[in-house]
C-alpha cells in the first residue's frame, strides 16, 4: 500500500489496518516498539518484512531494506 492509498482510508479503516499490522509484527516476536514502527510504515509489505524477520534480520533494519 502506498502512503497516498493509506491517506484516503476512512479513519476506522486506517485504525483497523494499523492494528492488524501491529499485531502481526508483535506475533512474529518483534519488540513492541519495533512492531509499532513497522506497522506505521504502510509502504512496506507485511509478507516481505516477515520474510526478512524469519531470516534473522533485525526489525530496525527492515525499513532500510524495504522502504
Amino acid at each position: 500500500m502506498t502512503a497516498a492509498q493509506f491517506e484516503v482510508l476512512a479513519p476506522s479503516e486506517a485504525e483497523e489496518l494499523l492494528r492488524a499490522r501491529f499485531e502481526t509484527f508483535a506475533e512474529w516476536g518483534c519488540p513492541l516498539d519495533d512492531a509499532l514502527m513497522l506497522a506505521g510504515r504502510v509502504e512496506i509489505e507485511v509478507a516481505d518484512a516477515i520474510s526478512l524477520l524469519q531470516r534473522g534480520c533485525p526489525p530496525k533494519l527492515v525499513p532500510r531494506l524495504l522502504g
